[in-house]
């Protein structure tokens, strides 16, 4: 019989968090056994394993950023949507590396897949922001890459704490938003 309280939701989220404590690379179905108070065979009447975990987190991961990001850029448009979507997406992976990290080379297996679906909302979060650049459609999928290696490379590398100089990494961020809005105003 399951643990009163768990359910594959309450599973998720507790291997979110501890993957946000410990790094996703070392989330392993025991870990998670341990924090749930069960026995690791006990986890597998919730999830399919540690790769159905990974997805799940991953599902969960986007979900969050989509809505973070979504949320951001309600009310605004130009520079000022650019803006506050990269700050939103910087600041859910810096508060949530582990989960962020999750997704990650995490493959789709179809369009009704709930990555898929996850996914998509982010991108549309983003895509939100491009139309007030009068980008043409053709070129969507190019500013949607460029922004997301922009906010993603960033975050990632701070979460890792990769920028140790002495200038402020916040105002390196600033630059950053800066440089993307002159370049998306240029095409």
């Amino acid at each position: 019989m399951p643990r009163a309280g768990l359910d594959p939701s309450a599973v998720v989220e507790a291997g979110a968090a501890l993957a946000d404590e410990v790094g996703f690379a070392n989330l392993t179905m025991g870990l998670l056994a341990e924090r749930v108070g069960v026995r690791t065979p006990s986890l597998y009447k919730h999830v399919g394993g540690q790769e159905d975990l990974n997805r799940r987190i991953a599902v969960l991961a986007l979900s969050e950023a989509a809505d973070a990001v979504g949320s951001a850029v309600q009310g605004y448009a130009g520079r000022d949507a650019l803006a506050s979507a990269a700050r939103a997406f910087r600041a859910f992976v810096l508060e949530h590396p582990g989960r962020y990290a999750a997704t990650i080379g995490a493959e789709p297996s179809g369009a009704d897949d709930p990555l898929t679906t996850a996914g998509q909302r982010l991108l549309d979060a983003f895509v939100t922001v491009l139309r007030d650049y009068e980008i043409a459609d053709s070129d969507v999928d190019h500013a949607l890459r460029m922004l997301r290696s922009l906010c993603h490379g960033f975050a990632t590398l701070q979460a890792d704490n990769a920028f140790q100089w002495s200038v402020d990494v916040d105002e390196s961020f600033e630059w950053l938003i800066a440089f993307a809005d002159r370049g998306l105003r240029a095409l």
